[in-house]
């Protein structure tokens, strides 16, 4: 059973940067999809980034492109999203998720295995 954990949330300002982790346990990063998901409240889950291929294919949404950068650390067994030029509307909680590698795209219910969450909150 893959087990997600993520940390690295917290407040920033605008303009501000931080950088989530995701540390994967029960099986090896390098033969999942990994993702980034985000939710307010009220909200459904809004795909940020994805990567498969062992890092080596990754996609990010149009509403972070240029800011949000996914990458993973295959020998830490680790995710990564460095957030930069941080907005208020990318407050939220963010989710790290996992699915066997393949059919990797931006959808949060074909992804099986999900972390608790960490809380990123960004003001002027």
């Amino acid at each position: 059973q893959v087990q997600l954990q993520e940390s690295g949330g917290g407040s920033a300002q605008v303009g501000g940067s931080l950088r989530l982790s995701c540390v994967v346990s029960g099986g090896f990063i390098g033969r999942y999809c990994m993702g980034w998901f985000r939710q307010v409240s009220g909200k459904g889950r809004e795909g940020v980034a994805i990567t498969d291929n062992g890092g080596a294919a990754d996609v990010v949404a149009d509403s972070v492109s240029g800011r949000f950068t996914v990458s993973q650390d295959n020998a830490a067994n680790t995710l990564y999203l460095q957030m930069n030029s941080l907005e208020p509307e990318d407050t939220g909680t963010y989710f790290c998720a996992a699915r066997p590698s393949g059919y990797c795209q931006l959808i949060a219910r074909n992804f099986d295995f999900w972390g608790q969450g960490t809380q990123v909150t960004v003001s002027d």
